[in-house]
C-alpha cells in the first residue's frame, strides 16, 4: 500500500517530508512523491515521480495512471502546499479516497468565493469588493473607506498583499500590483480559471486594525477541533504583512478564545471542509472583535507544524496522514479544546521567528547562527539557502529564509527571546551585478 504526495518545491518543509517518510515507514506504507523537478526532496520517498503539477487535469491524468501502474494501492492521497489542495482534492475523489471535496478545495483557495461563503453564514469579516482597473480601485475603496487591503484572489504568505492609504497612493500602486497578482502565480493550478472568472480582478478589502492570531485545528468526522492559536505580538500594520514572530500559546483573554474558536468551527463548516487540517487567520479589534482574514484547508505553513509540536504534543503531519488512510487520529488533551482546559491555553511556551535577509541579492553568509544554535532555548535553527543563492525580500517572496524555533519558561518570555534572536541572527547579502 502507498501514500501518495503532492508537493510543490518548499524549504520550509524539510521537517514536514521526514515526518511523512518516517510515519509511512511505521505503517508498512511506500510514501510515493509526485512534484516537479524534485531534487533535495528524492531522499524522502520510496518513488518519485517527477510531474507539473501547476494544473488539475494534467495532475489527475498523471496520478491516475501512475495508480494503475502500482502493484500496491494508493491508499492516501495528501498535500502539505497549499497550491496543490485542489488537485489532490480532485485527485482522491477520482480514486475514491478521504480528502475534503473538489469544492471545498477551492472555496478555500479562491478568496472572493471564500467571502462570499462566510458571508452567507454572517462571520464577521471586513467590507470587501472586485476592482480590476485603476478606477475600480479607486471606487471601491472610497467605499468601502480608506486605509484598505489590496489582495491577489489566489496565492499564500502575504504575497502582494498591501495596504493602501488614500487614492493617491492607489493610483501609483494598483496597476503593478494587480499585474504581479497573476503574472507570479503561474504555478498556481487555479491561476487560469480564477484569471478568467474575474477578468484579472484582485480583492479591496477593508484594513481591520488590531493584532493578528491564527488558529490550527483538524477537522474529524465534519467536526473541527482547535488545537493551537499563535499569536503575531509584532506590530503588523502595513504596508506589506510578512509573518516574523509567532507565540504560542496564545495570549488572548478566555472569553477571546471562545469567540475565536466558535468563528472557526463556522467558517470551516461554511466552506465545507469535513476533513483533515485548517490554517484561519483573524485579527482581533482593539475593542475585541474577532474579524475573519481567510482559511486554509492544510496545515499551517513555515514552521507551525513544529511548534504546535513542540507546545502541545499533537503531530498535525500524522493527523493528517491518519485522516487520510480514513483512521480517526488520537488527539491527547483536546476535549475540550477551549477556555483554558486543553493545548490551546494551557500548553508549553513556543515562539518561532522567520528569518528574512534585510536586502535582496546574493547570500554571501551569515551572522549570529552559531551563536543562537548553542542557546539553550532554542530548539531548531535553519537557514534554507546557501552562500551563492538569489534572496529576495517581502512583497515578492511569500516564504522567509529561515527560521528559529524557541522555547521560554513563560508565555511572556518569548517575546524578549525572540527580540534576542531578531538582534543576533543576520543573513549577509550583495547586490546582484548588473547584466
Amino acid at each position: 500500500m502507498s501514500i501518495l504526495l503532492l508537493h510543490n518545491r518548499n524549504l520550509s518543509r524539510r521537517r514536514h517530508l521526514s515526518r511523512i517518510r518516517d510515519y509511512a515507514a511505521q505503517h508498512g506504507e511506500r510514501l510515493i512523491l509526485v512534484m516537479k523537478d524534485p531534487a533535495w526532496e528524492r531522499e524522502y520517498a520510496d518513488l518519485v515521480v517527477a510531474a507539473d503539477i501547476s494544473g488539475t487535469v494534467a495532475t489527475v491524468g498523471a496520478v491516475t495512471a501512475l495508480a494503475r501502474k502500482e502493484a500496491s494501492p494508493v491508499t492516501a492521497i495528501v498535500t502539505f502546499v497549499e497550491q496543490a489542495v485542489p488537485s489532490a482534492a480532485a485527485c482522491a475523489q477520482v480514486l475514491g479516497l478521504p480528502f475534503i471535496s473538489t469544492e471545498a478545495a477551492y472555496l478555500a483557495r479562491d478568496k472572493y468565493a471564500m467571502r462570499e461563503a462566510f458571508s452567507e453564514v454572517r462571520v464577521d469579516q471586513p467590507a470587501y469588493r472586485l476592482a480590476g482597473t485603476t478606477e475600480d480601485a479607486c471606487t471601491a475603496a472610497a467605499r468601502i473607506g480608506y486605509p484598505v487591503i489590496v489582495k491577489p484572489l489566489i496565492g499564500s504568505g502575504s504575497k502582494y498583499v498591501q495596504r493602501v492609504n488614500d487614492e493617491m497612493s492607489m493610483r501609483q500602486v494598483f496597476a503593478s500590483l494587480r499585474q504581479a497578482s497573476w503574472a507570479n502565480f503561474s504555478y498556481d493550478p487555479l491561476r487560469a480559471q480564477a484569471e478568467a472568472r474575474y477578468a484579472g480582478a484582485v480583492l479591496i478589502e477593508g484594513y481591520v486594525p488590531g493584532c493578528e492570531i491564527s488558529v490550527e485545528a483538524l477537522v474529524v468526522d465534519g467536526v473541527p477541533q482547535v488545537v493551537a492559536i499563535h499569536d503575531k505580538p509584532l506590530p503588523m500594520t502595513g504596508p506589506f504583512f510578512a509573518e516574523i514572530f509567532f507565540a504560542t500559546p496564545t495570549a488572548l483573554p478566555e472569553s477571546t478564545i471562545s469567540a475565536v474558536v466558535a468563528a472557526t468551527e463556522t467558517a470551516i463548516k461554511a466552506l465545507g471542509i469535513t476533513t483533515g487540517a485548517t490554517h484561519t487567520e483573524f485579527r482581533i479589534t482593539p475593542d475585541g472583535r474577532v474579524v475573519m482574514l481567510e482559511v486554509a484547508a492544510r496545515v499551517g505553513g513555515a514552521c507551525v507544524y513544529q511548534s504546535v509540536l513542540l507546545s502541545t504534543g499533537i503531530d498535525l503531519v500524522a493527523s493528517v496522514l491518519d485522516l487520510a488512510r480514513g483512521v480517526r487520529p488520537a488527539l491527547p488533551g483536546t476535549e475540550p479544546c477551549r477556555l483554558g482546559a486543553g493545548p490551546v491555553t494551557t500548553a508549553r511556551p513556543v515562539g518561532h521567528y522567520l528569518i528574512f535577509a534585510d536586502q535582496p541579492g546574493i547570500l554571501v553568509g551569515t551572522n549570529g547562527v552559531d551563536e543562537a544554535r548553542a542557546r539553550s532555548d532554542v530548539r531548531d535553527l535553519e537557514v534554507y539557502h546557501q552562500p551563492g543563492e538569489l534572496v529576495n525580500v517581502p512583497p515578492h517572496v511569500s516564504q522567509a529564509h529561515g527560521h528559529v524555533i524557541f522555547t521560554a519558561a513563560s508565555r511572556d518570555g518569548l517575546a524578549a527571546t525572540c527580540d534576542e534572536l531578531a538582534r543576533t541572527i543576520r543573513l549577509l547579502t550583495k547586490p546582484v551585478p548588473p547584466s
